[in-house]
């Protein structure tokens, strides 16, 4: 779901209160380029295996432990740079025996070799850290811990911090690009918590101090953000969808409302089994883990905080009434296993791929289950969210996320690329065939849409300019002859030379035409149809339209 939602009902009690998005007008700043930029001591090594160690204390927020990093040289270099947060301290960085020095600069971390290390070279260092990690304030739309205690009094914690930035809580190579090929996660919690995390249960043990250690090992490429604890004590259930395992965590309390209500859970793997292929992770498994915050898509093991209801917090987001016969959480959440966590974006300025994507997944899910015309109103509901302000697109290499209206409006210009392609089979594929061919990979926004380009045929480089690079989407402007029988239309866009397909409604007959930015083109009507009987369709394709 990542951090933006639209007019954001909380449920707390037995209110529901408006949250606020993110300020995506806030310029960039120094400590924004430092975690955005894919720089020369960032690009110099790549990423293989992190092992993440640590001790968690949820009664004094503290964490302490380490994370072993080992990656491959790609070029010559003796300084690279590391992410973690200026609040968490660093107690020593180690290249086997040897103490590495290394200088601050906020969030960023340089370290330094004494020697430089050549290009293919297989390294690994540890860095030993400690501290109070950022507490959320209104997770998961900002970054931090949540930390409190169920209705027993035991404690209850979990992390989230896509955007703000793993960083926040273990050192890493905190970009997008770069994600480490497995990874195995330790958490160390008080006797009588459990830890659940991303991947395969390897083991639980006894440590010697009082707490258990949980061993969890990620098979499958995961980007940081990704990374999650969830520190609780929970009670457990299980299910397949096919050959794949099911694991689902709850507080005991609400065992019996989650065996009624995650049954959805394999209604929506077969609709997305469907639609854009096999679930991505099989060898680390599908988790919903209850958490103490709404949701968030950690790759294998998605947090859960919907309290059990249908709709998103009991409301329908469409406002068609068709979102409140499924669970928003579930479903949306889950399609970022394909879309977010399968294919990753290199920069979080290109998160409408992952959320456009999301999004219109939600409409999919409702034509699933009740058929096309539904999920095509539901899409339609989904448009008095649109803000329809700014690009879809800020500024590359700063970490800056797009605006709220990489949802509801990215969801609907996919469904007018659908409708231009005119092609289901082919839309049907190309949406395979992305997570097929982007499988477990990073990517740049650019090349989601020249795949989709290539694989229909068609060239949609300036459609995709228009709608995700400015704020005003295409306006179909049209005028009538005066004697009646023609119609004259042009496309008015940012893009120069813009072209893409509309359709007139002329009576009961749908005409499909080519408009363009350059000029007039022109639709002679039957001589039995005026005017009033012509109109242009705006559900279908996301467009306004404008009579000279």
């Amino acid at each position: 779901m990542k951090r933006h939602i639209f007019l954001v009902l909380i449920l707390l009690a037995s209110l529901h209160t408006l949250a606020v998005g993110p300020d995506t007008t806030r310029k960039p700043n120094h400590a924004d380029s430092l975690r955005g930029f894919l720089g020369p001591l960032r690009s110099c090594y790549d990423i293989r295996f992190y092992h993440l160690d640590i001790k968690i204390d949820p009664e004094t927020k503290y964490i302490s432990g380490n994370n072993t990093i080992t990656f491959t040289v790609v070029t010559p270099m003796a300084d690279m740079q590391l992410d973690l947060f200026a609040n968490m301290k660093i107690d020593s960085i180690l290249y086997g025996k040897a103490r590495l020095s290394y200088k601050r600069d906020g969030n960023a971390v340089f370290v330094h070799f004494p020697k430089k290390l050549k290009s293919l070279e297989n390294i690994r260092i540890v860095c030993w850290y400690s501290g109070k990690p950022v507490k959320a304030k209104n997770a998961p739309w900002d970054g931090g811990f949540t930390w409190t205690h169920d209705t027993l009094g035991r404690p209850w914690a979990a992390v989230s911090c896509q955007g703000t930035g793993a960083s926040l809580w273990w050192p890493n190579k905190d970009h997008q690009s770069d994600e480490p090929d497995s990874m195995l996660i330790s958490i160390h919690v008080p006797n009588g918590l459990q830890d659940i995390s991303n991947g395969r249960l390897l083991r639980a043990y006894p440590d010697k101090d009082g707490y258990t250690g949980f061993d969890w090992f990620v098979k499958n490429p995961i980007n940081n953000y990704d990374v999650t604890v969830n520190i609780g004590h929970f009670a457990h259930f299980s299910d397949h969808f096919n050959n794949l395992t099911l694991d689902f965590y709850v507080l005991p309390e609400y065992l019996s409302q989650a065996k009624k209500q995650f049954t959805q859970a394999k209604t929506m793997l077969a609709c997305f089994t469907k639609y854009f292929g096999p679930y991505p992770f099989p060898e680390d498994g599908y988790k919903l883990v209850q958490s103490p915050y709404l949701g968030m898509e950690h790759q294998s093991a998605i947090a859960y905080g919907n309290h059990f209801t249908n709709g998103y917090l009991g409301t329908d987001l469409s406002d068609s009434g068709l979102g409140l016969s499924w669970d928003y959480i579930i479903v949306h959440e889950s399609a970022h296993e394909w879309f977010g966590n399968n294919i990753t974006t290199n920069d979080i300025a290109d998160s409408w791929v992952h959320e456009s994507f999301a999004t219109y997944a939600e409409s999919l899910y409702v034509e699933y289950l009740y058929g096309y015309e539904k999920g095509q109103r539901y899409l339609l509901g989904m448009r008095k969210k649109i803000e329809n302000t700014e690009s879809c697109i800020p500024l590359y290499g700063v970490n800056q996320d797009g605006p709220l209206d990489i949802y509801y409006k990215g969801a609907n210009i996919l469904n007018t690329v659908r409708h231009i392609i005119s092609n289901d089979s082919t839309w049907f594929h190309i949406l395979k065939g992305l997570n097929q061919t982007f499988r477990h990979k990073t990517v740049d926004g650019s090349q989601i849409i020249n795949y989709i380009s290539t694989e229909s045929g068609l060239n949609l480089s300036k459609v995709f300019e228009q709608y995700l690079h400015y704020a005003a989407i295409p306006r179909l402007e049209y005028r009538f002859t005066i004697d009646g029988h023609q119609i004259q239309y042009k496309w008015i866009t940012d893009v120069r030379d813009f072209e893409m397909p509309a359709r007139f409604i002329v009576g009961k007959q749908v005409i499909a035409v080519s408009p363009e930015s350059s000029g007039w083109k022109t639709l002679t009507l039957p001589k039995n149809i005026n005017s009033d009987q012509v109109k242009i369709d705006t559900d279908t394709y996301y467009i306004t339209t404008q009579k000279d």
